[in-house]
């Protein structure tokens, strides 16, 4: 459901409020009855920060800040408060609210919007009664005197940003091919004004563009490779940044096939990195960012066809290097390497990749964090860090040792595409790293990609990640 945010200097207090304090002394005892206050007092005393009235035709929610916290949780609380309140409204088929700030953390009210607009997200594509099934809630108004129009916009851009990253993710295959998922790319770069351009199969091939071609030779339906680009006049980068989503609209494991159970059933899911990029794109442009920005996604699906590529092949690359291909599930890197390549051309300042890359990642982080290495320098990594603390989108850098390339020779090719049965995450960034050239990181999202059960204001399913996190650090440049 789509959430439309307002900054408004009134309320009715016949409508349902969220009142957010930052001291128990604050608490507006006009809004409440006598037995109430002393209700709310009594949670506060159990160390309950978030209260909920209900008042039948409206409810009175209250959160209460934790300024013993770090500004990191405090935020993070905020926004799981904002999921907990519009659940109750929702529920109860209420439509609209208002947040009335009482505390001096203006962050902490637009984190509590926040998780407001993103728990009220739900995917009703392929339901039969979406109106009886759609979220009520609709409309948040927030009362601040802490905050400006301007913060408002950038919350409604970040909020639907991550609403259209879940949308691709939840998207089956069957309705979202290579093609159709360039075509969504398209769409978005019209609504917020960034260029695409869609390179077909003979493109792909023209190019030689050998990892993305070899994972294709499975599917009957073609590759597709997009380029993204945002160049706005007053750029402040003479060189561009780029960001590489994994579109592997689905991953069968191709002949090195996954288990269906707990595996293949959610491959739809494998191009959440090409999700997260567009849809970090669609924001900075929204947002008219000064800042030139490309992305490029590579995108196939990774099938066992009569065709497919097989375990001992030798896959000549884009770069001219030779892989020899030992796992058909270990598509990602094949078809990023290409991506990476490509991105030569443009002399980038920055380059990141965002990919569903490894299992090893997943497990070792599970859906908390984003696993992440590479070549970037220790102030931009820093910058990364802070960002991902900003929108607990967390980062754990791992080890990014010269042993580790040990692990990926081949006796046939320059290299193999996997490294055996320790340190799966770092062999896959030591694979991608041999096709760059220029100060880069690689972010594994394997784990907080997807999720098998509801988490506060992250749901169920796709989970968007990514897209908060790059909109944070292009903000902050």
């Amino acid at each position: 459901m789509h959430t439309t945010f307002k900054l408004s200097a009134d309320y009715l207090v016949n409508d349902s409020l969220v009142i957010i304090i930052d001291d128990e002394k604050k608490l507006p005892g006009f809004f409440f009855s006598e037995e109430e206050l002393n209700y709310i007092k009594s949670e506060f005393g159990n160390e309950k920060k978030n209260v909920v009235i209900n008042r039948y035709k409206h409810l009175y929610c209250v959160h209460l800040i934790d300024k013993k916290k770090s500004a990191t949780a405090i935020k993070e609380s905020a926004r799981k408060a904002g999921d907990l309140f519009v659940s109750a409204f929702n529920r109860h088929k209420f439509a609209h609210a208002a947040i009335v700030d009482f505390s001096e953390n203006a962050e902490a009210v637009l984190a509590l919007a926040e998780g407001v607009g993103l728990g009220n997200y739900d995917f009703l594509r392929y339901k039969k009664d979406k109106k009886k099934e759609a979220h009520a809630f609709n409309t948040l108004l927030i009362n601040s005197k802490k905050l400006k129009d301007k913060d408002i916009e950038l919350l409604q851009i970040a909020v639907d940003a991550v609403c259209h990253a879940r949308d691709l993710v939840n998207t089956p295959q069957s309705s979202q091919t290579a093609e159709d998922l360039s075509k969504e790319f398209v769409k978005l770069g019209k609504q917020a004004g960034f260029k695409v351009e869609v390179f077909n199969k003979s493109k792909i091939k023209a190019l030689g563009m050998g990892g993305l071609l070899a994972v294709n030779l499975g599917s009957i339906n073609p590759p597709t490779f997009t380029v993204m680009e945002w160049k706005p006049k007053n750029a402040k980068n003479k060189k561009p940044y780029i960001i590489i989503g994994k579109g592997v609209v689905y991953d069968t494991g191709g002949l090195s096939l996954k288990p269906t159970g707990n595996s293949m059933d959610y491959m739809k899911s494998d191009m959440a990195g090409s999700a997260a990029v567009a849809c970090a794109m669609y924001a900075i442009a929204k947002a008219k960012l000064p800042v030139h920005m490309v992305a490029l996604v590579p995108a196939t699906d990774n099938r066992p066809g009569g065709n497919a590529y097989a375990p001992g092949d030798v896959i000549n690359m884009m770069d001219g290097q030779t892989v020899e291909m030992l796992n058909a599930d270990a598509e990602g890197r094949m078809i990023l390497a290409d991506a990476l390549h490509y991105a030569k051309r443009y002399a980038p300042q920055l380059v990141m990749d965002f990919a569903t890359l490894t299992g090893a990642a997943a497990a070792a982080v599970g859906p908390y964090g984003i696993v992440c290495m590479g070549t970037a320098d220790e102030k931009t990594k820093k910058k990364l860090s802070d960002s991902g603390e900003n929108v607990y989108e967390r980062l754990a850098e791992f080890p990014f040792w010269d042993e580790y390339d040990e692990l990926i020779k081949s006796d046939i090719a320059d290299m193999k595409n996997i490294g055996g049965p320790i340190a799966g995450a770092i062999t896959a960034g030591k694979f991608l790293q041999r096709y760059t050239d220029y100060p880069w990181m690689h972010f594994d999202i394997a784990g907080p990609s997807f999720l098998h059960k509801g988490d506060s204001y992250r749901g169920k399913n796709g989970s968007g990640v990514g897209v908060r996190l790059l909109f944070d650090f292009f903000s902050n440049l």
